[in-house]
């Protein structure tokens, strides 16, 4: 397949992924229809068949794309020395991977028990656990694993719970990172870090 004709089909698959997302965001997973994306596309069912079967495929298919950089991520924290330095650039990666797929989070949060039942719950859970894993130093007092794992699930309050605080966006994802980091911080000096 020649590269103009490839990049029109990523095209395509990238707009039926915006499109259901929006709608499932709007009326929920369960209400959204494989015909309402179709036609807020203004392309066929075939042709949305051609590139994805099911409602669920495409929403993998999202949750796949948006949340390769938290693999990744995962992937180089196994890499890296159990430095605080190693664990503070973790969060900070961790936040730009929230902020880049916060559509998708956002989706999750709002649906959590279609998300529950769906293999994307498991597999973002399974996703969690390994970062939870590559910060938490094992030894720590269980003081510090709380911290270490509450330093993950700051960053997640600064996208959900937060919403509504604060009139600068920006300023708030700048303290919610930096109470992320400080609990991190306090995690590894309790664990004996340096």
């Amino acid at each position: 397949m020649d590269g103009t004709r490839q990049r029109r089909r990523g095209d395509t698959r990238r707009r039926i992924q915006d499109v259901a997302l929006e709608l499932f965001a709007e009326q929920g997973y369960e209400k959204t229809s494989l015909r309402e994306i179709a036609e807020c596309l203004e392309v066929t069912k075939a042709a949305l068949y051609y590139h994805f079967k099911t409602k669920e495929e495409i929403l993998v298919s999202i949750f796949e794309d948006l949340t390769q950089p938290i693999e990744d991520l995962i992937e180089w924290g196994r890499q890296q020395p159990h430095t605080l330095a190693t664990k503070q650039e973790i969060v900070r990666r961790y936040a730009a991977a929230l902020a880049e797929a916060a559509p998708l989070f956002r989706f999750m949060h709002e649906n959590q028990a279609t998300v529950r039942d769906l293999r994307i719950g498991e597999s973002f859970k399974a996703r969690i656990h390994s970062l939870r894993d590559i910060i938490v130093d094992p030894d720590a007092a269980l003081v510090d694993q709380v911290r270490y794992a509450s330093a993950i699930f700051t960053l997640h309050a600064g996208m959900f719970l937060l919403q509504d605080m604060g009139d600068d966006p920006e300023e708030k994802n700048k303290a919610v990172l930096e109470v992320a980091t400080d609990l991190v911080a306090q995690a590894h000096r309790g664990a004996g870090g340096s």
